[in-house]
């Protein structure tokens, strides 16, 4: 079963290492052309073969319809400073040809109850394998720094309670996401500032190297 696994999750391990390598690249081209950078940073990741298990269990995916019925078996993760950024990001997204975006979950306007907020693009993407293309699904998320870090401590907390947060916990959860969202909005009405001063920043580094 172990040989199963690895052979099934092998174009999924591809499209994450392509995904990431590709927005990396994204990124650098922003550098180069000195024009306002939106993405932090990105990570991917194959989901856990316990992870899919238990999932295939709470939806009752069978087997068979495992390649289409788990669209987060391969997943990126891009950090962005503003909220703006995810958003200039989706529409570059929605004009590349390497990949096909299926569906769009916009949970930044539409937040989640538990206060969750993230864009999430379902995609398909091409991989290239020895028996020929094989067209996976992905998942990548787009996130700001304050979502990802109150995602990051709710999916933990999520583990610990399996999903039934004491009613304190809960709401002291979704008071924690409000406040990182008004953090968003207030690094937004200062961003100008911001970029004016990070882009001086880099100039005297970029200077200071020189020496």
């Amino acid at each position: 079963m172990e040989k199963e696994w690895t052979r099934f999750l092998l174009p999924y391990e591809q499209a994450v290492s392509e995904l990431t390598a590709k927005f990396l690249a994204l990124k650098e081209q922003y550098v180069i052309t000195k024009k306002h950078v939106p993405i932090e940073f990105v990570i991917g990741r194959v989901k856990p073969v316990a992870s899919i298990l238990e999932k295939m269990e709470r939806r009752h995916i069978a087997w068979g319809e495992l390649a289409q019925g788990m669209e987060d078996i391969a997943g990126v993760r891009i950090m962005c400073q503003f909220v703006a950024d995810i958003y200039q990001l989706v529409e570059v997204m929605r004009q590349r040809k390497d990949m096909h975006i299926i569906e769009e979950r916009d949970y930044i306007a539409n937040k989640k109850a538990s206060g969750y907020r993230s864009y999430h693009v379902i995609v398909e993407y091409p991989v290239e394998m020895l028996t020929g293309r094989k067209t996976v699904l992905a998942e990548i998320q787009i996130r700001t720094l304050a979502m990802n870090f109150w995602a990051t401590i709710e999916h933990s907390l999520n583990y610990k309670y399996q999903g039934v947060f004491p009613q304190e916990l809960k709401q002291r959860l979704q008071g924690a996401a409000e406040a990182a969202f008004r953090l968003d909005q207030e690094m937004s009405a200062i961003r100008e500032e911001i970029k004016e001063a990070q882009e001086a920043f880099s100039y005297y580094r970029h200077n200071e190297k020189k020496k």
